[in-house]
């Protein structure tokens, strides 16, 4: 039995104490295991019957264009999702959706030619990605000349001309090395299989739609497919017979579900999508590649990251925030604070070193900007602040990466100044475990949380109930170590041991979530 006690409370309420041995059995197993238990969907025998792979599209830039504040929530909700299905067994196949293709690598290609003329032999070192795109542009604009050859490239390019898909290579390649500047310091992995991959695959899409009778042709010649409930159609065939968003969609739709085996396709796009993914799930449902009962499509779409003005994120000129300046701000802010802490708290000892404060900086930093964003419900706007996201208070990743540390500074005393070795504890089998105190209970209770949590989790993909489980747990276990005297006191040894369970458990969070967590700060 889990309940030692049941009153009635006032009109309607029942109270309930769950018995301390369970929550005993709970702390245990999360020590002896070294991680804290997962939901029963995530069983052997659930995995067993669960083969079935997950995509998930997410991040998506643009080649020849900088990654900025606007691919910010796409790639690192995307990141912690993918995270989250891994943890429960799924296969993840991720996807990088670059706009790697389309009528603007005209412009794009003549504009590298004529500033690069030698780019064959020394590949352009083209680091302002967000200059080189505003220079094409307004030599296309300005210039007939230059516009009508870039119109002739488009052509050539989706030919095969060979001199153009070597410059399209370039400016692929390029981007590649700025996107992965941004990848790397926010410890994303994904696969890149960008638009043009699917380019050869829209015809035979749109051969299945006709043969199928679901083809409208409208004025023009566009060839259209209308779905249930919306009254606009996804247009599969231009009238000058090009292709766009929603060919390639449904044919990437298409090769997912039928190459790669997928059972759950997750998009992950600003919130102005949404129709636009609902009418390409619908058309999949009309000719029937899913069904409801052997499928799931999810498409999270995601509010605006805000300037203080409540418009959207911009610099004080007007351009768009560049992602990487972004994230090294939070990093360079988290450096300043560090060292300003070593200096208030010189010769008291338990600071970082200067050797480490880069490295905890870029973890806290990082892991600010990411928590800022996860934290809330994805469909809302926010205001981005570096002020409350480096804020050592609240609901932020700072308060969370201290929380942790703190208890892991606790553990390393008890050994230091005690000789209490925790490892020592578990390895010998001599882990025992009493919760007399309520805060004690009250911890024990808020670990037996994770696995609800991670179910809930699975409803919507939504990682903020991870957050709100993580700092909720870190309140719990700040309630703990100020109303029990853990070093020092006869329960010591117990108390050290809820201290690793409780820092096991938040270092899965921070995992789940993809910041990294620091052991001393």
């Amino acid at each position: 039995p889990v309940l030692c006690e049941l009153t009635v409370n006032g009109p309607g309420f029942i109270m309930s104490r769950i018995k301390e041995d369970y929550l005993v059995r709970g702390v245990n197993e999360i020590i002896q295991r070294g991680a804290p238990v997962k939901p029963k969907c995530c069983s052997v025998d659930n995995a067993e019957e669960d083969k079935s792979g997950v995509v998930v599209d997410f991040s998506s830039p643009n080649i020849a264009k900088e990654m900025h504040v606007g691919h910010l929530r796409s790639t690192i909700i995307g990141e912690a999702v993918c995270r989250i299905l891994e943890y429960t067994g799924k296969t993840v196949e991720r996807v990088n959706h670059v706009g790697d293709w389309g009528t603007q690598f005209g412009m794009l290609i003549q504009y590298l030619k004529e500033e690069y003329p030698n780019f064959h032999e020394d590949i352009p070192n083209i680091t302002d990605l967000t200059a080189f795109y505003k220079n094409a542009k307004s030599r296309f604009d300005e210039s007939a000349e230059f516009k009508k050859i870039s119109q002739l490239n488009v052509v050539k390019l989706q030919a095969g001309d060979e001199e153009c898909r070597k410059i399209w290579q370039v400016l692929c390649d390029v981007s590649r090395l700025e996107f992965e500047k941004v990848y790397a310091r926010l410890d994303i992995s994904v696969k890149e299989c960008g638009e043009s991959f699917y380019n050869d695959k829209i015809a035979p899409v749109i051969d299945e739609f006709d043969s199928r009778g679901m083809i409208s042709v409208e004025e023009g010649g566009a060839k259209c497919v209308f779905v249930p409930n919306f009254k606009i159609p996804l247009m599969l065939q231009k009238s000058d017979g090009g292709y766009g968003y929603d060919s390639t969609d449904m044919a990437a739709i298409k090769y997912r579900l039928d190459e790669l085996k997928a059972r759950q396709i997750v998009y992950i796009t600003d919130f102005t999508q949404g129709d636009h993914f609902q009418m390409v799930f619908a058309a999949a449902k009309k000719i029937g590649w899913v069904d409801d009962d052997s499928h799931r499509l999810d498409h999270i779409g995601f509010g605006t990251v805000q300037g203080e003005d409540g418009k959207r994120f911009k610099t004080r000129s007007g351009d768009t925030v560049r992602l990487v300046d972004l994230l090294d701000e939070a990093v360079s802010r988290m450096e300043a604070s560090l060292r300003e802490r070593n200096s208030s708290s010189e010769g008291k000892g338990g600071t970082v070193s200067e050797d480490e404060i880069h490295k905890t900086a870029c973890a806290m930093g990082y892991g600010a900007v990411k928590y800022f964003d996860l934290r809330r419900n994805p469909t809302s706007n926010y205001i981005f602040s570096y002020d409350r996201m480096l804020d050592t208070k609240g609901n932020t990743a700072i308060y969370l990466l201290y929380a942790h540390a703190r208890l892991e500074s606790i553990i390393s005393k008890g050994k230091a100044d005690f000789g209490v070795d925790v490892d020592a504890l578990i390895s010998d089998g001599k882990s025992k475990i009493a919760l007399s105190h309520k805060s004690e209970r009250n911890l024990g209770l808020h670990l037996e949380f994770f696995a609800d949590t991670i179910e809930e989790t699975l409803n919507d993909l939504y990682p903020y109930h991870i957050c709100d489980f993580v700092y909720a747990l870190s309140i719990a276990a700040s309630e703990f170590v100020t109303q029990c005297k853990v070093l020092g006191s006869p329960e010591m040894e117990s108390r050290l041991l809820l201290c690793r369970a409780t820092a096991i458990t938040m270092r899965q969070c921070f995992d789940l979530l993809g910041i990294r967590h620091v052991m001393r700060i």
